[in-house]
This record gives structure tokens, C-alpha cells and sequence, in this order.
């Protein structure tokens, strides 16, 4: 089915379900719940998590079916609700995890200097994995260890195909700022690809 197809599908469900037809809004979630829950899943990385996103943006989708207008697709629309429901998520973790750290304190070594954290060690053993799945989990590594602001922008325009307008009405940023995180996660993962292929010909 084609995109227009697609969205002309959307159209008539979502006029049935603002009218009230339940069936209508419930054929939408099945069309749109796989790629939202992706989304979810791909900000907040905890299948918990995106499941709970998910059930809470058709819940939300579906309180505010009326003030849709449709200048939109529905799937935008939605997928602009599960992008607010999981940059709220994030951030509320992001304040739990500073939280338990402040009370958790620096840790110290026995010299009393100030403990290293060890370095997460990405690599993958080239035998068993072929050349494009090393590759691909080095881009997956290199964006999971952005910092998360970098990360949600970089997947809401890289991955997702969200605009600019799109993502700042979603997270609240201005469009400069966007661009310019989304420039430095670009950079980030760009290096990423670049250590991968100059380590293959280290080892050669």
C-alpha cells in the first residue's frame, strides 16, 4: 500500500473515531502501535519502558482525538506524543539517577584518590560477526553512549524523520539549539565510523 494510501486509510479512521467509532481508533493503534513503541524503545532503551510509553500516547492520542485537526498525519501526531511521553520519562530518570548519585558520593581508592570508572570495552570479535553487523553495532554503541539530549535529537531527526519544527515542538528546544546537538551527534557517530574502519586496517 502506498503512502498516500496509507494516509487516506488514516484519514477515514480518524474521522470514524472522532465520531465516536471505537473500532476506528483501535484499527489506528494496530497501524501505528509497532513504530511508536520502536520509537520508545529506541529513546528510552528499556522494554518496560516503551511498552508503557506506548500505552500512554494512544491513552493520550485518544483523550485528545477531538482537537486533532488533522493539520497533520496521524502518524506524526502520534509519534510527536510518544517523542513528549519519552523525553519526560528520560528526563525524570535522568534526575532519579543524579539524585541517587549526590547520596552515593564519589568513590575513592584506598590512597584516597578518586576512583576510575573503567572504559566499557565496544569491541567485537571480527570471526563471528560479519563486517556490516560490527559496523552496525559500533554506530549503535557510539549513539547509546551520547548524551542523551544528543541522542533523542539525533534519533527523532535521523532516525524517526521528525523536522526541526516537529522535534522543537516536542522537546521544547529552540531550532538553533537542535541543530546544533543534532550537528555534534553527527560529528560523534561520524568518528565512531572512522575509528571502526582505521582499527580493521591496524589489524591488517
Amino acid at each position: 500500500m502506498s503512502d498516500e494510501a496509507v494516509m487516506e486509510e488514516d484519514r477515514q479512521l480518524l474521522s470514524r473515531a472522532q465520531d465516536g467509532d471505537v473500532s476506528a481508533f483501535e484499527a489506528l493503534v494496530d497501524a501505528h502501535r509497532d513504530k511508536v513503541y520502536g520509537l520508545a524503545l529506541r529513546m528510552t532503551r528499556s522494554e518496560a519502558d516503551a511498552a508503557e510509553i506506548t500505552q500512554d500516547t494512544f491513552l493520550s492520542a485518544y483523550q485528545h482525538l477531538k482537537d486533532f485537526r488533522g493539520d497533520a498525519a496521524f502518524g506524526s501526531w502520534v509519534h510527536r506524543i510518544a517523542a513528549n511521553h519519552a523525553l519526560m520519562r528520560l528526563r525524570h530518570r535522568r534526575v532519579a539517577q543524579a539524585a541517587e548519585q549526590e547520596l552515593q558520593g564519589p568513590e575513592f581508592t584506598e590512597r584516597g584518590s578518586l576512583a576510575e570508572y573503567p572504559q566499557t570495552d565496544w569491541s567485537r570479535d571480527a570471526e563471528e560477526k560479519a563486517l556490516d553487523a560490527e559496523l552496525g553495532a559500533a554506530i549503535q554503541q557510539a549513539s547509546d553512549r551520547l548524551p542523551e539530549g544528543y541522542r533523542e535529537v539525533f534519533l527523532l531527526k535521523d532516525v524517526e524523520g521528525l523536522s526541526y519544527e516537529q522535534i522543537a515542538e516536542a522537546t521544547g528546544d529552540s531550532i538553533p539549539a537542535i541543530k546544533s546537538r543534532l550537528h555534534r551527534a553527527r560529528l560523534a557517530l561520524r568518528e565512531a565510523i572512522d575509528a571502526f574502519y582505521n582499527r580493521d586496517s591496524r589489524e591488517l
